[in-house]
């Protein structure tokens, strides 16, 4: 039985690119005259996705039409509904025989088409990316089964490279190296100069290593078995002998010996290009192979409304699919909304697989308490996030230390840090939505004893973010969250999140370490181990930015006390005293199990405007030997 023949001219389309496209349509039967034909692009509208044309034969581009086989013009129609609108509809006002072609435009309406006047592409590459067309030859809009057209989508001219490197590692210690050669939209592609040469070096040069790389045709390289020999902080430099241009890559901190490393990921957030609820799998393999990162949960909403069953079954077998020590670490998280502002929005996620999806709606998990009472710390850790957003804030009232671990201090909609006034970079803003709230800021948390480490989040459009695209909400740079930990597993990075080993950026991998008297991110210290804290607390650690750093500044109890401005240099080495009596700026206990205690955390600043948060070091009077642990007695 003869097919139709479907097929584009051209053949391809560049990520982004402009042009007069032609979808040429050969039908295997007769098609009656009134036949209805409907062409879906499979297009939401969103400006990464494939542009939305229009019906009007008079605006000269971007405009969508048939051609029948005797060059007459059909207009088409707009049926497209919200979700997608690039949907149009053909009625065809004579018989097109059997192997006559029907040809759908899109794009320039003159005779001499310009690619300015075209069509835009999607901003990512697709391969066989599909175009569908149903027919009705009753013209009673029963549209079934659809032919389809197919389009490689390519990347488009090299514009940036990316370096993937660790962050921090040993003298000697083996790595690889991944070298992305990515178009403007961030695709790789391998659309470069003939003869194209990259010269790679780094700072500290050795003799021995200056590499000359094509740029190959999958738009990526990898640098296998690399090692320092000396301690330092090190980036790698690329440079474009066509251009002349320099990429540099995130800093790197080698040290004669180091047993932790930086690994760097997402928790709460979700992909411009997939969703993570009708593509799981795309959507992890995007953040795993495409953004590099080394860590994912999953941050879908509870409601079934959001989530159904299924779907949260079918992300659940990825999740644990997905998990590989070494290389990505997944794991199983929802956003849970409370009540306001007693709970507030948190996201939960379990350490462990194929847990369930616990419901607002269900009695058992109607509320935070019964949530906390139901699961032991070892099970689920829960994360307050944007909590002064007024409306969807959370004043920490319910808040419970065993699974309250880390805070969202920041995402792409902006920081719960503190209010604007307060000196916030990156406040939540709008004029018709959602603004701040003081109740939620995480430095009045902090002044109540309450103790958290700092973690970030990207974008999000689900759930309570589902209009903030299209209102006037300020949006910032999806965030990254650093876990600094012993092993690259699930288990360390949940591990981490306990002992509050992380710390924040405002997307850039800036390197960031702070310790007082000894004591790394998220820890304790106390003036009975360390008499010594209530006259002097020496402040030290290290800043390895993206760029140049404009400000290191030190928080101490909510208060801004140091300022550092580094002179044009990305790497800064810290050592600071604060020798402020302790009785003068601790915070007085509230409660009796209380004592007096001091908080301080880092907070950097890059040239580019990018941020970091350290989470805190805590420093608290006890004057007294704290009680053994009761030890069981042995039957």
């Amino acid at each position: 039985m003869r097919r139709s023949i479907c097929y584009c001219e051209p053949k391809s389309a560049l990520a982004g690119s402009s042009q007069t496209r032609r979808f040429v349509f050969i039908p295997s039967h007769n098609l009656p005259a009134k036949t209805k034909l409907l062409f879906d692009m499979q297009s939401d509208g969103r400006d990464i996705e494939w542009e939305v044309p229009n019906t009007d034969m008079k605006m000269g581009k971007n405009t969508i039409w048939m051609e029948l086989p005797n060059e007459k013009k059909v207009v088409a129609t707009c049926v497209g509904e919200q979700d997608n609108p690039a949907k149009f509809e053909f009625t065809l006002p004579s018989e097109v025989l059997e192997g006559e072609n029907l040809i759908i435009t899109i794009g320039d309406t003159s005779e001499e088409p310009t690619p300015s006047n075209g069509n835009k592409a999607q901003n990512y590459i697709q391969r066989r990316r599909p175009f569908l067309l149903y027919i009705d030859i009753k013209g009673k809009r029963d549209y079934k089964e659809s032919e389809s057209f197919h389009l490689d989508v390519k990347g488009n001219k090299l514009h940036n490279i990316k370096i993937i490197a660790p962050s921090m590692l040993s003298k000697n210690q083996r790595f690889d190296v991944v070298v992305r050669f990515e178009d403007c939209y961030g695709n790789l592609t391998g659309n470069a100069e003939n003869n194209s040469l990259i010269e790679l070096s780094y700072d500290q040069l050795r003799e021995n290593l200056n590499w000359k790389l094509f740029i190959p045709e999958t738009g990526f390289i990898t640098l296998p078995n690399l090692y320092f020999n000396e301690p330092g902080v090190y980036k790698f430099k690329l440079t474009d002998t066509n251009s002349g241009k320099v990429y540099f890559s995130a800093p790197i901190k080698c040290f004669q010996e180091t047993p932790n490393q930086i690994y760097w990921g997402l928790l709460h957030g979700e992909s411009q290009r997939y969703d993570t609820l009708d593509n799981i799998e795309s959507a992890l393999r995007y953040f795993r192979d495409d953004k590099s990162l080394q860590f994912f949960s999953t941050s879908n909403f509870e409601s079934e409304d959001e989530t159904k069953n299924d779907q949260w079954k079918t992300i659940a077998n990825q999740v644990a699919d997905f998990n590989e020590d070494e290389r990505f670490s997944t794991l199983l998280g929802f956003q849970w909304l409370g009540s306001i502002p007693s709970e507030g929005l948190r996201h939960i996620i379990y350490a462990k697989d194929s847990k369930p999806i616990l419901r607002k709606k269900d009695t058992k998990s109607n509320s935070i308490k019964k949530i906390y009472k139901s699961h032991s710390p070892k099970e689920l850790i829960s994360i307050p996030s944007f909590s002064m957003a007024k409306g969807l804030h959370y004043n920490f009232e319910s808040y419970t230390p065993e699974f309250e671990r880390v805070v969202e201090i920041y995402n792409g909609w902006g920081s719960s840090e503190c209010s604007e006034s307060e000196g916030n970079l990156r406040p939540i803003k709008s004029q018709n939505n959602v603004v701040e709230i003081g109740d939620g800021s995480i430095r009045n948390a902090l002044a109540q004893n309450m103790r958290f480490g700092f973690v970030a989040g990207g974008l999000d459009d689900r759930g309570i973010y589902e209009d903030f695209y299209s209102s006037d909400q300020q949006q910032y740079s999806a965030g990254l969250t650093a876990i600094v930990a012993p092993e690259h597993t699930r288990d360390s990075m949940i591990q981490a999140l306990y002992n509050r080993s992380t710390y924040a950026t405002t997307g850039e991998r800036m390197v960031v370490a702070f310790f007082i008297a000894g004591a790394s991110m998220g820890q304790e210290l106390s003036t009975y181990a360390k008499p010594g804290l209530m006259y002097n607390r020496h402040i030290s650690g290290f800043i390895a930015g993206t760029c140049d750093l404009e400000e290191i500044q030190i928080i101490r109890n909510g208060t801004l006390i140091h300022t550092i401005k580094p002179e044009s240099t990305y790497y800064f080495e810290l050592a600071y005293d604060d020798s402020t009596p302790f009785e003068d700026i601790a915070f007085k206990p509230t409660q009796e199990d209380q004592v007096p205690y001091i908080y301080y955390y880092l907070r950097v600043i890059q040239k580019d405007g990018h941020v970091a948060w350290s989470s805190p070091i805590w420093v608290d009077q006890i004057t007294t030997k704290p009680p053994e642990p009761v030890k069981p007695v042995k039957k």
